[in-house]
């Protein structure tokens, strides 16, 4: 069993920054693709980015590429997303997940674990 645990999240200022984390419990990790997805209020879960189990290969949604940057330490079995440029769009509740697959999946049902959500609002 993996759990994962995200933290860093807030209010922040359009234009602004954050940083989160995603500690996972486990022997696992090293051996898991990570992903982050958001929701905002009234809509769907959406892919933001993911991290292959080495941290070699990620992907992101277009919507943040550029601006979002994921990465991982498997010695401290934790995954983050560093947060540039923030907008008013970005607002939204963000949730660390953990595939046991190789690929990169961007459907948040093929992912095997969660975590509870951190949010992250982001002010005009």
């Amino acid at each position: 069993q993996v759990q994962l645990v995200e933290s860093g999240g807030g209010l922040v200022q359009a234009g602004g920054s954050l940083r989160l984390s995603c500690a996972a419990s486990g022997r696992t990790f090293s051996q898991q693709a990570m992903g982050w997805f958001r929701q905002a209020p009234g809509k769907e879960r959406e892919f933001v980015a993911a991290i292959s189990r080495g941290g070699l290969s990620t992907r992101y949604a277009d919507s943040v590429k550029g601006r979002f940057t994921i990465s991982r330490d498997n010695a401290k079995n934790t995954v983050y997303l560093q947060m540039n440029s923030l907008k008013p769009e970005d607002t939204a509740v963000y949730y660390c997940a953990a595939d046991n697959s190789v690929v990169l999946n961007t459907i948040a049902t093929m992912y095997d674990y969660w975590g509870q959500g951190t949010q992250v609002t982001v002010s005009s």
